[in-house]
């Protein structure tokens, strides 16, 4: 299956029996983002994490109790 970083548009390729390829095709919602953007973007919110000035927003879903 290939697939388009939503960030730096990379054109990538993921194997069609893989979790996240059967998340993509059948929820067409979710978005791809390669691996450099994903640990970009991690590294930049551990970065505003650790200030102590970030805030996390969470809804009142009882899933989100574990965190």
């Amino acid at each position: 299956m290939r697939v388009k970083c939503v960030l730096c548009d990379e054109i990538g390729q993921l194997q069609d029996d893989t979790p996240l390829a059967k998340k993509l095709r059948n929820h067409p919602i979710n978005t791809y983002m390669c691996d450099q953007c994903n640990e970009r973007i991690t590294n930049y919110t551990n970065l505003r994490v650790s200030t102590g000035k970030f805030i996390f927003h969470r809804s009142s879903h009882s899933a989100e109790d574990k965190f």
